[in-house]
Formats: structure tokens, sequence, C-alpha cells
């Protein structure tokens, strides 16, 4: 269509929302692994029924628990699972410290 096109604005939008489209896929991954589990899960369902199983629907737990094994497998491959664990660590440490009751000095 842009090839075809021979107006310059059109043919610029068209370009412009292509970008949009890309960056979109790029930096929102969170949306696309979780349309990749629930489109592995429904294939998985359609083969069991064809065998006369009972569907098995994906819960929300469940679904958010895929999701983290896929990022740990990710992390993982990367060599960067380490550096995510030790940050997470910290994290967790930090919001514990902060709800801990402390010892004043006058107190002994």
């Amino acid at each position: 269509m842009i090839k075809k096109s021979k107006d310059l604005d059109a043919i610029g939008e068209m370009k412009s929302h292509v970008t949009w489209i890309d960056k979109q896929l790029k930096y929102h991954p969170p949306k696309n692994v979780e349309s990749e589990i629930l489109c592995e899960h429904i294939k998985k369902e359609r083969e069991a029924t064809k065998a006369r199983k009972r569907p098995c629907y994906l819960k929300k737990p469940e679904l958010h628990e895929r999701k983290l094994m896929n990022k740990y497998n990710e992390l993982k491959e990367a060599g960067k699972l380490d550096a995510f664990m030790e940050k997470r660590r910290r994290k967790n440490a930090s919001k514990d410290h902060r709800f801990m009751s402390y010892q004043r000095s006058g107190d002994a």
C-alpha cells in the first residue's frame, strides 16, 4: 500500500504508523507473552477434547505462574538470572527493614 500510494503525506503517515506498531510490539512484550501462553493452552485443550477428555480452563493464578516460568527461563538462557535474583532480594530486604521495629538508643 505504501508503494502504490503517490501522496507523500499518506506515505509518511503510513510509515509512522508502522514504526509505532513496531515499538508497541518491542516495548510491550508482557501482553505478547500472555497471548502466547493462552494460545498454547487453547491448542492443548483442543487436542484434549479431540481425545474425548474434559477441558481444563486456564485460571488467572496458573497464567501468572506460567508467565513467571517463562521469565525465569528467559533470564536463565540469557545468563542474567543471578543479577535479577540479587536485585529482587535487595528489594524485598528493603521492604522488610521498612516494617521492622527499631530499638531506640535510650532503651536498653
